[in-house]
């Protein structure tokens, strides 16, 4: 369709006339969607259990403050103090039920005064939403990966150790380690540890305890697991191949001299592409009581440029290769091998949206239960957002041999950006309450298919 020149052009005007007024009007017009969404999963209701053995709040419950934060971290805002910016917006007190929300001297006392039992508990509640997602599924493999991930800190928080931290060195910080699942790229559980332990610290226990969980909610399904080096020990290789659990994971080279060795000593190399070429042995280091599946993966790959460099010419790439090992129980092919152990860089997207889109980094306070709570907001923030489009959208793919997620997932950030800040106006025409958002025809078909997702049928 075309159009004039005058029916697309128009004079600029003067910059209006500002003018603030008390009216129910909010910016986040989408939130409605997480309103359904907690209805439908009794979030509420299930976060009053987590703290219902600590006193009540004269006032404000802890779920409340947890389900505040929940909706601060789905909005989109950083620090506690971020809240007076929506404090007044009728549809967040409206999700939240309230008539006022809490200030910030009073999210902070809630959150020091929290007990271990709490953060227990509130762990159990986001493993129970996955479990119940991962129960309608139903798949016939289930991906799980572990890794720890640096939290830093100005602050002198309880808990928190100066460790290795590549960013910010000599900052404080907490290294929690993760569980996450691979098939819906939801985080499972997490173990809160501070910032000086090394990745394997309490791993095999966290492992364990994962591995009960998932057996006991999913009966029947094959278990696969995939760490990387730091976590390389008999003691882990042994309990996954007794358990019954498919597993990979890297190998570090720096231990192990007699690996170089056999490297350096081989002269046949299988291909699998162009650049990629391997072989592969029962061995096992000297300590350990049995050999396992150890897979060599050799990589063309430009090297490093030695010595002075002149800019001003053309400088060829010299070409060599970079090595790596994987010990594995699995009975497929070297390929197959190395593409799902490589699939576990989604985890590490995963981190880059845990923090900088539901601020898992940010630290809020001095007390370590607090700090816990907080964190678990953050998860609890991202899985709902991958579970409002597990529930509005059928999986649009199987089993790869990447393990990628069944659904193409938004990230969090696109859904605040096209769903979730939509201004609009609360009204009551005839006594009904009515959301009035502009009439966009992408966002109102968006809108109403999630909705329609959500609220059961009459």
């Amino acid at each position: 369709m075309k159009y004039s020149r005058s029916a697309v052009h128009r004079r600029l005007h003067k910059i209006p006339a500002l003018r603030f007024e008390t009216q129910t009007l909010t910016s986040f017009g989408g939130l409605v969607l997480f309103q359904a969404l907690n209805a439908r999963l009794r979030l509420k209701e299930r976060l009053g259990a987590c703290f219902s053995h600590l006193p009540a709040h004269p006032i404000f419950g802890h779920h409340v403050v947890v389900l505040l934060l929940v909706v601060h971290l789905l909005l989109g805002y950083r620090e506690l103090r971020d809240q007076r910016y929506y404090r007044d917006d009728p549809l967040v007190k409206r999700v939240l039920g309230l008539h006022r929300l809490p200030d910030v001297a009073t999210l902070s006392r809630a959150l020091a005064s929290a007990d271990p039992r709490s953060v227990d508990k509130l762990r159990v509640l986001v493993r129970q939403l996955v479990l119940e997602r991962l129960q309608q599924v139903r798949p016939a493999r289930l991906t799980v990966d572990f890794d720890g991930s640096v939290l830093s800190t100005q602050r002198a928080a309880e808990g928190s150790a100066v460790g290795f931290n590549k960013q910010k060195k000599g900052a404080r910080s907490y290294y929690p380690l993760f569980c996450s699942v691979a098939q819906t790229g939801q985080v499972l559980d997490f173990a809160h540890r501070s910032g000086n332990v090394h990745d394997s610290r309490g791993a095999l226990a966290f492992l364990t305890a994962c591995v009960t969980h998932l057996r006991r909610a999913l009966p029947g399904v094959q278990l696969e697991v995939r760490l990387d080096s730091a976590f390389f020990s008999e003691a882990l290789v042994a309990y996954l191949d007794a358990a019954g659990i498919e597993f990979t994971i890297s190998v570090p080279f720096e231990r192990f001299v007699e690996l170089k060795r056999l490297i350096e000593g081989r002269q046949r190399w299988r291909r699998i592409t162009e650049t990629l070429g391997y072989f592969e042995s029962e061995w096992k280091p000297k300590r350990w009581a049995s050999p396992a599946r150890f897979v060599f993966i050799r990589q063309v790959a430009p090297q490093r440029a030695r010595g002075p460099v002149q800019l001003d010419l053309y400088i060829p790439h010299e070409w060599g290769y970079e090595f790596k090992a994987i010990v594995t129980n699995k009975t497929v092919g070297p390929a197959t091998v190395l593409a799902f152990h490589n699939g576990r860089g989604a985890q590490e997207t995963l981190f880059g949206q845990l923090k900088s889109q539901c601020h898992a980094d940010y630290v809020p306070v001095r007390r370590l239960v607090g700090n816990q709570l907080f964190l678990l907001a953050a998860v609890l923030s991202h899985n709902l957002g991958r579970e409002l489009q597990m529930t509005a959208h059928p999986p649009e793919r199987g089993t790869t041999p990447q393990r990628t997620t069944f659904w193409s997932f938004r990230e969090l950030q696109t859904l605040r950006r096209t769903l979730l800040l939509r201004a609009g106006r609360l009204t009551r025409p005839d006594g009904e309450l009515t959301l009035t958002l502009s009439a966009n025809a992408q966002v109102r078909d968006e809108l109403l298919h999630y909705l329609r997702a959500l609220t059961p049928a009459a």
